[in-house]
């Protein structure tokens, strides 16, 4: 029970939501692009697009046999985001790499491999393109080679990866993370 004179705690209304997330997007500087090779699962692309949306990735690059965004299955779980992310498929995802470096971004492959680094220390300042591998294999030799860096995702429990999807989600979430850490906080939300 709450006392009288405090506010119980309640959901945003739809207009408070646009004005939190208008001064997010005030406090983004950096691109934000994502690179999905051989990603094969329509539902998997649709929660990468809808988490694509929510982060304000510029573009994603789709590389190997990556389902395509048009595919009819994709819609179940993007509802509606795939047209807010403009998109492109590359065969050979050497190539996407090339393509997303000539527009300014560097190239983090997020991959479990000897040299990567824990991802809250991976080299996400900057204009960065986020590079995940498909369901069974992920990132492939050509991928992993072509990339600038390769980051981790730290686990402790007793399975030893995560779902693509949520791999490239916690991915975004990190890489904006540490933009916002450098700025103040956005203004009160109204009650």
């Amino acid at each position: 029970m709450t006392a009288p004179h405090e506010e119980r705690r309640r959901q945003l209304r739809p207009t408070d939501v646009k004005r939190l997330n208008r001064d997010w997007r005030r406090r983004t500087d950096g691109r934000l692009a994502l690179l999905a090779e051989s990603v094969t699962q329509p539902f998997n692309i649709g929660s990468i697009l809808r988490s694509a949306a929510v982060f304000g990735v510029d573009h994603f690059w789709l590389a190997g046999n990556a389902t395509s965004p048009t595919h009819r299955g994709v819609g179940k779980t993007a509802l509606g985001t795939e047209r807010l992310v403009p998109w492109e498929h590359i065969p050979s995802p050497a190539d996407a790499v090339d393509a997303a470096r000539r527009d300014g971004y560097r190239v983090v492959a997020i991959e479990l491999t000897h040299d990567a680094v824990p991802l809250h220390e991976a080299p996400l300042d900057g204009d960065v393109c986020l590079a995940v591998g498909g369901e069974d294999h992920g990132c492939s030799p050509a991928l992993l080679d072509a990339a600038d860096a390769v980051a981790y995702i730290p686990q402790i429990g007793r399975v030893g990866s995560l779902n693509v999807a949520v791999a490239t989600a916690v991915a975004l979430a990190e890489a904006r993370r540490r933009e916002w850490a450098r700025t103040d906080p956005p203004t009160a939300l109204t009650k």
